[in-house]
């Protein structure tokens, strides 16, 4: 008797730590990142919650407070621009980005897994030095010198922080699956210098994510950046610079990719920096594809 007792307590000792896998994704960038598409535009399949966890740090300037903190929820509509979390709760807006679709194509394309994402980006940031309205780079130092690279590692650290980011009682665990990085907008907007010093940065900033995330040959997929060529003003005179940079690291790189289709997504005259609506629900699919594409040559 005290033999079944003893497998009885053995068997549930072990359930109670089996852990939960989840493939873990970065997406970082600037606005286009963030999210411009509007929720009341959505159909209705991309309406509801997913069963996909998201942890969106919360996205500020450079040297302000509060960079980074979030906290794990399910996926659903409102985490484009505006998003915002006081370490508690998370503030939704009215917009959504390439997250929505991802997670939903990823869950199409791997039924049997776990999906998990970590979201940081701000808008108009740059990855050259005093770039833009905030800057991704390493050796920023002004103020305080704190900057969207330390955010996002703030970010990455208090996600792994929750051991237990669906709150089922049971520990998690987060297996690094890919970075998704959609910016360069601002280093081609700025001058010729943050244009030129695109390749060393970008290959320098995607190194450094790929070892907080701690693995360093995770799939990356860059999504190109594309000028709208509205407006009297030229908002992006670099942008060639920066796509040969961006191409050049991709090619450099066995473990990542090139995502162009954003060369076919529209703009409103209202707003030339921005996609429309169908642009970011295609985003969040051809970042997803480019993905299942690499991970098949790259794993």
């Amino acid at each position: 008797m005290h033999k079944y007792l003893l497998i009885l307590l053995l068997a549930l000792t072990s359930h109670s730590v089996v852990s939960k896998e989840y493939m873990l994704f970065f997406l970082g960038g600037q606005s286009n990142m963030d999210g411009y598409g509007y929720n009341s535009e959505l159909p209705n399949e991309l309406v509801k919650e997913q069963n996909v966890m998201i942890f969106h740090g919360n996205g500020v300037l450079d040297n302000q407070k509060n960079g980074g903190i979030g906290l794990w929820t399910k996926m659903k509509p409102g985490h484009g621009t505006g998003f915002k979390n006081d370490g508690n709760k998370n503030f939704y807006t009215d917009r959504f980005g390439a997250e929505l679709t991802f997670a939903a194509q990823l869950t199409a394309a791997f039924p049997n897994k776990n999906i998990a994402i970590i979201k940081y980006s701000v808008g108009g940031t740059g990855i050259h030095i005093n770039t833009g309205f905030g800057n991704w780079s390493p050796d920023f130092r002004q103020g305080q010198g704190l900057n969207q690279y330390d955010f996002a590692l703030n970010t990455i650290n208090n996600a792994y922080s929750d051991r237990d980011i669906d709150n089922d009682g049971k520990p998690d665990r987060l297996i690094p699956a890919g970075i998704i990085w959609m910016q360069g907008e601002a280093d081609a907007h700025t001058s010729s210098e943050s244009a030129k010093a695109y390749l060393h940065n970008l290959t320098r900033l995607m190194s450094l994510l790929r070892a907080a995330l701690r693995k360093d040959d995770i799939p990356i997929v860059i999504g190109k950046i594309t000028d709208s060529q509205l407006g009297e003003e030229d908002i992006m005179p670099y942008i060639k610079i920066v796509h040969q940079a961006q191409q050049a690291f991709v090619e450099q790189d066995i473990c990542a990719a090139y995502m162009t289709n954003t060369q076919n997504y529209a703009y409103s005259a209202k707003d030339p920096w921005h996609y429309l609506t169908p642009g970011y629900i295609a985003m969040g699919k051809d970042f997803a594809n480019s993905y299942i594409s690499l991970s098949k040559k790259c794993n």
